[in-house]
């Protein structure tokens, strides 16, 4: 008996797939980062962070997690969850995040 093939997803994939719901449900900061396979559940991980021009990432505000079969969401943090963590992250780094954008100004 052969055994059937079940095609899975590549990270670079699941990344993408986050990626697009982002784009298509947050502001262009928040970022897909690089996923995780969860093996038990059969699901990619995808952490999103919230990341600036010449800072990078400051921080994680949520997850995404695609179905290891398809390019389906199969759920994610709230948005409004992640909008939250956002302004968190967004106040603890304030100065950082201004220094670099006059910096960059003044280049």
């Amino acid at each position: 008996m052969i055994a059937a093939q079940i095609k899975t997803l590549t990270a670079l994939e699941a990344q993408a797939a986050a990626s697009l719901f982002l784009s298509d449900n947050l502001p262009d900061r928040f970022c897909a980062d690089d996923p995780h396979f969860d093996r038990v559940s059969n699901f990619w991980r995808v952490p999103i962070v919230l990341a600036y021009p010449f800072i990078g990432s400051i921080g994680k505000v949520g997850e995404v997690q695609i179905s290891a079969m398809s390019e389906e969401i199969i759920g994610h943090t709230p948005l409004q969850e992640m909008r939250s963590a956002a302004n968190i992250l967004i106040e603890k780094h304030r100065d950082a995040v201004e220094a670099a954008f006059l910096q960059s100004r003044n280049s």
